[in-house]
């Protein structure tokens, strides 16, 4: 490893404890190092237009940024354990490269606000891909809700066969969800659009930083204005970020318990697509919806990484070195959950129903609901209703589509409203 910045002369530094504190910020910072690198220009900018940097200094230090972006995404330089962090490598090439104009460049910023905008920018993009995954199953799910409105499916309460539903229903369901999903994703982004660039340590410095400049450059919405709140706002933005990740990994893991029911020998109401299946290794016969399975689990990734930011947040205000543990926490929540995502429009388009066995597992009972409201409707009070219809002697098998027919409560098998639905989704844009 390089010198570190901050060594001070004649102060020992031992190999365990640095790395110790290093952690894995090395291997972490490559997911933030672009974004850093972004951050770096707009500073760099900022500097400029102050008078701490001169118009050719700021030219090379872009040059020598772009150069550094290029190379970071080809391959030719790695970030390794050369260096302390990302921060630095991207002080010790520009300082390779240009010289003074790259010792100048932390004028003014501290690692504190370096990280805090890496990180806020990497959120800002991991939530806007959330969202459009989001829409996107939604619009599928949507999709497919009016081509198979009048398709009947078993409605289950408690596990038990309960009324008779529709595949309509099913779909509906999960694309307003996931219309939700999409919503909160979008509100979060908005919420932590916040430039915190300029706030140093959490007190500010002692020169005009271009902080409006900054946040134009880097695309934020808004200034985060009290140097002091920027840090108080790490580990509370993530926060709200895993959980506007947990929204939609919360519906995928429910979606993702019906299929796995649903594709059971018992049920047997759905074929999963092949390459969403795989072998056993002892089991000639099995087809495994192993898939599935572990898009199920990856909400508990994202609960994990919750948990863990909100345990770091047992702190006083000001910056404390805890808050490195965070960056690692949502590394992982978002790596795992939008692996998840991602393949779940796919898996919605290509899944198949299997109409015999769903009509197969429809049962005199399931209609004993409908029996009741009939004989309500005709003016018998419902409790009076209620008993009757529950007598198995006047259970009888009906015309599963003239019960969904019926379904005309506002959001049942004959009502879906899928226009306001798609009205919604369009919305989103």
């Amino acid at each position: 490893m390089s010198d570190l910045l901050w060594q001070k002369s004649g102060v020992k530094v031992d190999a365990r404890i640095q790395q110790f504190l290093a952690g894995e910020d090395v291997v972490l910072d490559r997911e933030f190092f672009l974004f850093d690198i972004d951050a770096s220009r707009a500073h760099a900018q900022g500097l400029q237009r102050i008078g701490i940097l001169s118009a050719d200094e700021l030219a090379s230090l872009e040059r020598e940024l772009a150069a550094l972006a290029d190379d970071f995404r080809s391959g030719a330089f790695v970030l390794d354990d050369r260096f302390e962090d990302g921060h630095s490598a991207i002080e010790a090439r520009l300082t390779e490269r240009v010289g003074d104009a790259g010792r100048k460049i932390h004028t003014g910023r501290s690692r504190n606000d370096q990280v805090l905008v890496a990180t806020r920018l990497w959120l800002k993009d991991r939530l806007a891909r959330v969202a459009a995954l989001c829409r996107e199953s939604a619009q599928v799910a949507l999709a497919r809700a009016g081509a198979e409105a009048a398709l009947p499916l078993p409605g289950y309460t408690h596990l038990q066969r309960a009324v008779v539903s529709s595949a309509g229903m099913w779909w509906a369901a999960w694309a307003e969800g996931f219309i939700d999903d999409a919503v909160r994703a979008g509100d979060t982004l908005a919420w932590v659009d916040a430039n915190p660039l300029g706030s140093a340590a959490g007190y500010g410095v002692n020169l005009p930083l271009d902080r409006d400049h900054t946040t134009a450059a880097l695309g934020f919405g808004r200034l985060q204005v009290s140097a002091a709140y920027a840090q108080l706002s790490r580990g509370k933005f993530e926060m709200a970020a895993i959980e506007a990740l947990s929204s939609a990994l919360l519906d995928l893991r429910r979606l993702a318990w019906d299929l796995s029911l649903f594709t059971s020998a018992e049920f047997g109401f759905v074929a999963l697509p092949a390459e969403y299946t795989t072998g056993s290794s002892i089991m000639p016969n099995k087809r495994n919806p192993d898939v599935i399975e572990l898009m199920r689990a990856s909400y508990s990734a994202a609960a994990a990484a919750r948990t863990e930011v909100e345990q770091l947040l047992s702190l006083p205000s000001g910056y404390h070195r805890d808050l490195q543990f965070s960056k690692g926490a949502i590394f992982h929540a978002f790596g795992r959950g939008l692996a998840a995502l991602e393949l779940l429009p796919d898996l919605l388009r290509n899944l198949e129903w299997r109409p015999d066995a769903m009509r197969a597992a429809l049962e005199p009972s399931m209609y004993a609901t409908d029996l009741a409201i009939d004989l309500a409707r005709e003016g018998l009070p419902f409790r009076e209703a209620y008993r009757q219809a529950a007598d198995p002697a006047r259970w009888a098998q009906v015309d599963p589509e003239a019960s969904l027919a019926a379904r005309v409560s506002p959001g049942a098998a004959a009502e879906l409203r899928l226009d306001a639905l798609q009205r919604r989704l369009q919305a989103l844009g």
